[in-house]
């Protein structure tokens, strides 16, 4: 069952007093660079870096007992 009209701008009108007028676009703009990442992201591709070090590093203590 869908919302009526009036039960949404009930909704609105809630967020609105909790939030205040001025925080309803920075919410917004938040959570539309949370879904265009989410998007990006589960479109890509893992990233997986594979390749080798180029040398491990040598642990002075065990060049000491040499």
């Amino acid at each position: 069952m869908a919302p009526s009209m009036t039960q949404i701008l009930i909704i609105l009108l809630v967020v609105v007093v909790l939030f205040g007028a001025k925080k309803l676009p920075e919410i917004g703009g938040g959570l539309g660079k949370a879904i265009k990442n989410f998007r990006k992201a589960s479109i890509e591709p893992d990233e997986i870096d594979i390749t080798p070090k180029a040398s491990p590093k040598k642990d002075p203590v065990e060049e000491e007992k040499k």
